[in-house]
């Protein structure tokens, strides 16, 4: 038994209903169901992936994405959905770490895997459009294989399925494991913290490479025989066109997306009457950008969660959206505690460590056995994230991993940029913090000691980032000083630096 049979059961319950609508497309359960038969029959056949492979995916989010894995959860492998916002040097990374046995790609990243090289490996490379280089192409693949695997591939919600990295606190790459089981409680989280039935209409516009738009309401639709309006990437006017056409009854928006939405020039005439929940997340919400909702009638719910949690650890649900500012309770299938650098609960109202506990979380890091062993202990997730409770049990988020930060969605990590910093003869030394943003809710800001005799322009500092990280990570301010402030094992003391940026801002 494995996650993909969700599908087929839903096709031979109702094989005409639309599963996923996209660009004009609608494509039935049954559509769906035959076409992971066949591409894991492809996958199996002609590339011989098997249990335990890894096959990855660098795209758009696509109908083909969402079948591959449940193809690649048919024959037992792990699918890899690539950050197709991140530069050549950064994949080389994880294809290094990873070792795919195929690589399925979009004709916008052709040239993007071309300039990846020899990190590439052995994989299969699969063009999802015309052929590139001598690649075989998606249509070529399917019609070379028949829509039979070759035997039970023994496949089982045991089995890992995803790949997701994130970067971590040393800037370097973790591949966070989460097994079929993981993936199946997340949906049934997902159908309790939504009231989820086969008759919602779920708008879909967060990347799939995230877990936040591949699982807090995308792959829990399609477990409930639900209709998923999958949309390549965000754009407000085609989310106000898919409002407008009041189908839509349940939406996720991070808030950059929301505060895009109510700067539109639509907002104060599109109709939200068909939304009955809206659910936001991933980083601090400010309250006008719930508030603002609710004002037009929708009920706005949070979650609190990570990759490593697949992602819905806790859930505010519609009959509590009154609590504004709160992530809610432990979500059905999870486990929460708060407790302090003793490892004791503590009382409500006293902040406390965020641990997890469920069938939802990560199976390990890939290839990290040291950060499997940090992460995961006597059984809980250690978030290293700061939250406390009310009375009533309802959970507020306070702090977070100190270094991170979260720009319009976007996990960014200082150590990834202060590293590029530091092999610039340029800089004697430099560090790198979050401001507060209005559009993107913080932005990294470098805070650099230029070398002796160097005249060191902000212009400089921004050049050194081309082409070596993504461009929504690059610094969008720099701050000059003679020294950074260290403490007594010099270490740079990064909430002094967070006031100094803050300070210039203001």
């Amino acid at each position: 038994m494995d996650i993909s049979g969700w599908i087929d059961h839903q096709a031979s319950y109702l094989p005409d209903k639309v599963a996923i609508r996209f660009e004009g497309e609608d494509i039935t359960y049954a559509n769906l169901a035959d076409r992971i038969a066949n591409l894991a029959a492809a996958l199996n056949g002609s590339l011989d992936v098997g249990r335990g492979d890894r096959v990855a995916f660098l795209g758009l989010n696509s109908p083909e994405m969402i079948a591959l894995l449940f193809a690649c959860a048919r024959v037992g492998a792990i699918l890899v959905p690539l950050n197709w916002r991140l530069v050549p040097r950064e994949h080389s990374e994880m294809l290094h770490d990873f070792t795919p046995k195929a690589l399925f790609v979009e004709p916008e990243y052709y040239d993007h895997v071309a300039d990846i090289g020899d990190a590439v490996g052995g994989a299969r490379l699969i063009a999802m459009g015309d052929t590139f280089n001598g690649w075989m192409t998606y249509d070529e693949l399917l019609r070379k294989t028949g829509s039979s695997l070759n035997g039970d591939q023994g496949a089982s919600y045991d089995d890992p399925v995803l790949i997701v990295y994130t970067s971590g606190a040393t800037g370097t790459p973790k591949g966070v494991v989460l097994t079929q089981e993981a993936l199946f409680f997340n949906a049934v989280n997902s159908t309790h913290m939504h009231d989820m039935t086969s008759e919602d209409r779920v708008l879909t516009t967060l990347p799939m490479f995230h877990v936040g738009g591949l699982n807090i309401q995308t792959l829990p639709a399609l477990h409930n025989g639900a209709t998923v309006i999958l949309r390549r990437q965000f754009n407000p006017d085609q989310v106000f066109n898919d409002l407008a056409s009041r189908n839509i009854s349940l939406v996720i928006f991070v808030p950059a997306q929301t505060a895009a939405l109510i700067a539109h020039r639509r907002w104060a005439d599109v109709d939200l009457s068909s939304v009955r929940l809206l659910i936001t997340g991933s980083t601090f919400v400010p309250d006008h950008l719930i508030t603002v909702y609710q004002a037009r009638g929708v009920a706005v719910g949070n979650i609190y969660g990570c990759t490593e949690t697949t992602p819905i650890a806790t859930a505010l649900m519609a009959r509590d959206t009154d609590r504004v500012g709160s992530v809610g309770k432990a979500a059905l299938h999870c486990d929460i505690r708060l407790v302090d650098d003793d490892g004791n609960d503590v009382p409500p109202g006293v902040s406390g460590e965020i641990l997890v506990r469920g069938p939802n979380v990560l199976k390990e890091y890939w290839n990290n056995p040291e950060a499997t062993a940090a992460a995961l202990r006597d059984g809980w997730y250690h978030s290293a994230d700061m939250a406390h409770c009310d009375k009533d049990g309802f959970i507020y988020i306070d702090d977070r991993k100190k270094d991170m930060i979260i720009s319009g969605g976007e996990n960014i990590y200082p150590a990834e940029l202060e590293k590029i910093l530091a092999l610039s003869p340029l800089l004697l030394e430099a560090g790198v913090v979050g401001r507060d943003d209005e559009r993107w809710g913080e932005v990294p800001v470098a805070v650099v000691v230029r070398a002796p005799n160097e005249m060191v322009s902000v212009d400089d500092v921004f050049a050194l980032f081309d082409g070596s990280l993504a461009r929504y990570k690059h610094p969008k301010d720099v701050v000059f000083v003679d020294a950074l402030p260290r403490n007594a094992m010099s270490k740079i003391l990064k909430d002094q630096l967070r006031i100094l940026v803050k300070d210039k801002n203001s």
